[in-house]
């Protein structure tokens, strides 16, 4: 399964009305997680890694756009204390 990451525009971000989604803090630490939806997010501050079960490692930071799937089984390290918009489609 595919994370995908990205560096979104000003105009994307309108678009997705990423402002009226709700945010999501967490402080550093590390975590097993399971996506039971799709989640799109983006990253007002913080510094991740996530590793997904395959070994593939994600990082992900300020200012990016991510589509984590449904179905993903993976571990969250925060390096660096997370604020994010997030959504379920």
């Amino acid at each position: 399964m595919e994370v995908k990451i990205k560096k979104p525009s000003l105009e994307e971000l309108e678009e997705l009305k990423v402002k009226e989604w709700p945010i999501w803090t967490k402080e550093k630490s590390e975590f097993d997680w399971y996506y039971d939806e799709t989640e799109i997010c983006y990253f007002l501050e913080g510094e991740v890694e996530v590793e997904t079960k395959e070994g593939k490692i994600y990082k992900i930071g300020k200012g990016d756009l991510v589509e984590f799937p449904k179905g993903l089984s993976c571990t969250w390290r925060v390096k660096k204390p997370v604020k994010k918009h997030y959504n379920f489609i």
